[in-house]
């Protein structure tokens, strides 16, 4: 089995708990207010400003590097939309929640220490934006009246990727070609499992902070 198909079909489960969550079927379900969205995207933030900060330093990697795709960023983007949701003084009010603090703290260290497992964090954050996150932008123009692809929801809007079901293929063939062996690769998926669990803390935490009945 390719790379790309084996670490999709080993992360298959996490992936699924963590878009079954409580706090992202609230949001999807328009059961949440635009105040949970904003509180999603700073958490955001702390997570991609750790993914995207070394890529500088990474990007002669040979097994990091070919992920290092401009096209991809998103802090810009990111920025952008948490200055439409909370103004001009945004980042006074920037916290970060306990597991969002874990989760970067592990995207820096892999970014330092181990190249392999930067790639699994990059390939569960930027391809679950590709995908999935085009529901959360969808949903989030609808509920709360973003103008569509605007301020507001642009972090899940990547403007120089014109095709990007062919984005994806491309970026499943750079899985495939991952010059480490098989147990390096073996290591990759679990990291990629840790990626998702990490990411669940997150919606843990924000489904206790947006509980319904509060």
């Amino acid at each position: 089995m390719e790379f790309s198909a084996l670490i999709r079909a080993a992360s298959r489960e996490a992936h699924a708990n963590v878009g079954s969550s409580s706090f992202m079927t609230d949001l999807l379900g328009g059961r949440l207010g635009v105040a949970a969205y904003r509180r999603y995207s700073e958490q955001l933030w702390f997570v991609y400003h750790a993914l995207e900060t070394p890529a500088d330093a990474l990007a002669a990697d040979p097994v990091a590097g070919p992920f290092l795709r401009p096209e991809l960023a998103r802090m810009a983007e990111l920025e952008r939309d948490l200055a439409h949701l909370g103004g001009p003084e945004w980042r006074s009010g920037l916290t970060s929640l306990p597991a969002t603090t874990a989760y970067a703290a592990r995207v820096a260290e892999c970014a330092r220490d181990w190249p392999a497992g930067y790639v699994a964090h990059h390939y569960t954050r930027y391809m679950g934006d590709l995908s999935g996150g085009q529901i959360v932008r969808d949903t989030a123009e609808k509920t709360w009246g973003f103008e569509r692809r605007g301020d507001g929801v642009r972090f899940y809007v990547f403007e120089s990727i014109g095709n990007p079901a062919a984005f994806k293929r491309e970026y499943r063939a750079l899985l495939d070609a991952l010059p480490v062996d098989d147990l390096e690769k073996q290591r990759v998926v679990e990291e990629c499992k840790r990626a998702y669990a990490l990411n669940a803390g997150i919606f843990q935490e924000l489904a206790e902070e947006f509980r319904l009945s509060a």
